[in-house]
C-alpha cells in the first residue's frame, strides 16, 4: 500500500507521505518550456503526452509520494459546452451560460470532450505502478464550480452583484454539475486514479446559513459516491470558518487545511488524517525559516494521521532549490 493511502486508510502515524498542490507547474524551467511551446491552457491539459510528462516532472526532481494528474477543475464547464479559456495574468474566463444547451449534452458526449484527461492518468499511474506512489485525481467542489459558471471569472473576494437571483438556474446547474462530477470522477478511478481530492476554493464567500445547500449536501453526496467506490476522498474546502461541521457532515477521508487555520485547532477537533497547512510563501524566505514552519506543522501532527502539502498550491516564483529541501526535511523528519 503507498505511503499516502496508508494514512487515508489506516490512519498510520509513523509516516508523514508528502506531496504539493500544484506541484507540476510554473515554478518548474521544465514545466515552463512546455508552456512556452503551448499557450492554450485548455489544449495542453487535452493533450495526454504532454499531461503525463508535466505530472511527472515534479517527481523526476523530488521524493514526493504522490502524482496529481495535470489537468484543471474547469475540465467539467468545458466538458459541458461551456466557453472556458485561460488569459495571461488574469485567469479563467467562461462564456456565456445556455442552460439549455448544457442539459443536453449527454455522458457520452462529456467523456468524449475530455477523454484525453483520463488517457493521461491512466498512462501516469501505469509509469508509477512499481514506484509505491500514489496518482491522485481531482474535481472541484459543486460549489466551486457553480462560482466560476455563474461568475464567469474568478470572483477573488466576491460574488458579482445578482449572483443569487437566479435560484432555478442554480439549481438546475447543480444537479447537472453533480451528475457530470460523478461521471468525471468514475472515468478517472477507472483509468487509475487510486485518491481524489475535491477542490472547494470559493467555500469560504458563504455565510454559515448558506453552507448546508451549496457545500454541505452538495459535497457529501459526491463523498459518499466515492467512498463506494472504495476510493479514499480528501476534501479542501478552502477558508471555510468551521473544519470540524464540514468535517462531521461531509465526512471526507482526510481534511486538506488551509494556512489561516490554527493547525492547534484542527488537532484538538478532528480524529481524521490532515492534510496541508504551511503557507506556500514560506518556499520564498530562506531554508532555516522553512525548515522551521515545516517541522511546527510534523510536531503538531506527530502522533495524528498526517500528510504534509502546502495551504495553497506552489506559488510561480518558489526555486525550485526550495521544494528540495523541504521535501528532503519531511522526509528525514
Amino acid at each position: 500500500m503507498t505511503p499516502i493511502n496508508q494514512v487515508l486508510k489506516e490512519n498510520n502515524t509513523t509516516i508523514n507521505p508528502i506531496w504539493i498542490m500544484r506541484q507540476a507547474g510554473r515554478y518548474l524551467p521544465e514545466f515552463r518550456d512546455i508552456r512556452k511551446l503551448n499557450p492554450d491552457f485548455i489544449k495542453l491539459c487535452l493533450d495526454s503526452n504532454l499531461a503525463k510528462e508535466i505530472t511527472l516532472q515534479p517527481l523526476k526532481r523530488f521524493d514526493l509520494d504522490a502524482a496529481i494528474i495535470f489537468s484543471d477543475i474547469l475540465m467539467l464547464p468545458y466538458g459541458l459546452n461551456q466557453k472556458v479559456e485561460f488569459k495571461k495574468n488574469f485567469g479563467p474566463v467562461l462564456g456565456n451560460i445556455d442552460l439549455e444547451n448544457i442539459s443536453k449534452v449527454d455522458e457520452v458526449d462529456f467523456v468524449q470532450k475530455i477523454y484525453p484527461v483520463y488517457k493521461a492518468i491512466k498512462m501516469v499511474s501505469n509509469d508509477i505502478l512499481t514506484k509505491n506512489k500514489s496518482t491522485i485525481g481531482f474535481v472541484g467542489a459543486p460549489w466551486t464550480l457553480l462560482v466560476y459558471m455563474l461568475n464567469k471569472q474568478s470572483p477573488k473576494l466576491e460574488l458579482k452583484k445578482n449572483f443569487f437571483e437566479d435560484d432555478f438556474l442554480i439549481n438546475r446547474l447543480l444537479l447537472l454539475i453533480e451528475k457530470f462530477l460523478k461521471l468525471h470522477i468514475k472515468n478517472q478511478i477507472d483509468n487509475g486514479a487510486e485518491v481524489i481530492q475535491i477542490f472547494d476554493s470559493w467555500a469560504g464567500l458563504l455565510e454559515e446559513r448558506d453552507l448546508p445547500n451549496y457545500v454541505y449536501i452538495p459535497t457529501f453526496n459526491l463523498v459518499d459516491f466515492i467512498k463506494k467506490l472504495n476510493i479514499p476522498v480528501i476534501c479542501f474546502p478552502r477558508n471555510i470558518k468551521n473544519y470540524k461541521n464540514y468535517c462531521d457532515i461531509v465526512k471526507p477521508n482526510a481534511i486538506c487545511i488551509d494556512y489561516n487555520v490554527d493547525p492547534l485547532v484542527i488537532k484538538k477537533n478532528l480524529s481524521i488524517p490532515v492534510q496541508g497547512g504551511l503557507d506556500p510563501k514560506i518556499l520564498l524566505t530562506d531554508k532555516e525559516n522553512l525548515k522551521k514552519q515545516a517541522k511546527k506543522y510534523l510536531d503538531i501532527f506527530k502522533d495524528h494521521p498526517y500528510i504534509f502539502n502546502l495551504g495553497h498550491g506552489v506559488l510561480p516564483e518558489t526555486d525550485p532549490n526550495m521544494m528540495d529541501y523541504l521535501v528532503k526535511f519531511v522526509k528525514d523528519y
